[in-house]
C-alpha cells in the first residue's frame, strides 16, 4: 500500500494535519510545528495583460462589477485593485497631445451622486476643441474652489489657450480679468464638444445616468472609474 506524504510549505515539516478548505474549495493543512494554515499545492491564479484589458474593457462598456464577476469569474476585490493600481498617481496629462498656439478649451460640468441623490458631486472637465481630448478634470462641489482646482491641473502649454464656459457664477472669481476666457450661453455652440463628451460618458458609465441604481459608493471610486474612462477616451480620439 502506497502512503502519500505531504510537507509544510513553510518549514518542510511532516507534522501536518488536514484543516478544512479554503474559500475556493482547496484542501487546507495545519502545521503543528510552525502553526501555518495553508493550502498544500495552490494553483497559480493570475491574469494575463490581454485578460485584464478584456475585463476592464467590459467595465468601460457599462458592465456592472457584479455582472463582470459572474461572467469572467473574477473577484470584485480584484477588479477594484486593478482600478486603483497606478490611477491615483498618474496624471491625465501624460497621454495628451502637445498644445498649439490657436487651441480652444471648452469647460463645462455634469453632476452625479455618491450613495444617495442628495449627495451630489460635480464632474468638471476641460476639453481641447482641436484634439477632442480631455485636458483635465476634477470631481467635487460646484464652488469656485473646485473650479480653481481644475484650472491648477491644466498643463502649462494649454493655459494660454482661449477658453469658454457657461454663465455659472463660480467661474467668475477664477477667470476674473482673464481676456482669453469668455462665458457664453449653451445655445452659442461654443460648448458643443464638451457636451458631446458628457453624452458619451452617460452611454458608457451607468453611474453618470441620473435615474439609475448604479450609484458610486465612494467619491474615490467615482474618481478612479472616471479616470479610467477619460484615459480610454483620450486614447480613442487620437
Amino acid at each position: 500500500m502506497i502512503k502519500e506524504t505531504h510537507e509544510c510549505r513553510e518549514r518542510g515539516s511532516l507534522n501536518i494535519v488536514k484543516n478544512g478548505h479554503s474559500a475556493s474549495g482547496s484542501q487546507q493543512y495545519h502545521c503543528k510545528d510552525c502553526g501555518a494554515h495553508k493550502v498544500l499545492d495552490p494553483e497559480p491564479r493570475g491574469y494575463s495583460e490581454e485578460e485584464k484589458e478584456k475585463i476592464l474593457r467590459a467595465y468601460r462598456e457599462r458592465g456592472s462589477k457584479r455582472a463582470i464577476s459572474r461572467i469572467f469569474g473574477i473577484s470584485r476585490n480584484t477588479l477594484n485593485r486593478w482600478l486603483k493600481k497606478g490611477r491615483e498617481s498618474e496624471s491625465v496629462a501624460d497621454g495628451l497631445q502637445q498644445a498649439e498656439e490657436n487651441d480652444v478649451l471648452e469647460l463645462d460640468e455634469y453632476w452625479t451622486y455618491v450613495r444617495k441623490r442628495s449627495n451630489k458631486r460635480w464632474l468638471r472637465a476641460q476639453l481641447c476643441r482641436r484634439t477632442r481630448q480631455v485636458v483635465a478634470f476634477v470631481i467635487g462641489d460646484r464652488s469656485a474652489e473646485t473650479c480653481a482646482r481644475l484650472w491648477s491641473r491644466i498643463p502649462e502649454g494649454y493655459r494660454q489657450a482661449t477658453s469658454f464656459s457657461d454663465f455659472w457664477k463660480s467661474y467668475r472669481p477664477v477667470f476674473a480679468g482673464d481676456p482669453s476666457h469668455r462665458q457664453v450661453g449653451k445655445s452659442s455652440g461654443e460648448l458643443a464638444h464638451v457636451e458631446r463628451f458628457f453624452g458619451r460618458l452617460r452611454q458608457k458609465l451607468a453611474r453618470y445616468v441620473r435615474r439609475t441604481r448604479a450609484a458610486s459608493q465612494s467619491e474615490r471610486m467615482l474618481h478612479l472609474t472616471t479616470k479610467l474612462f477619460v484615459e480610454w477616451y483620450n486614447e480613442a480620439v487620437t
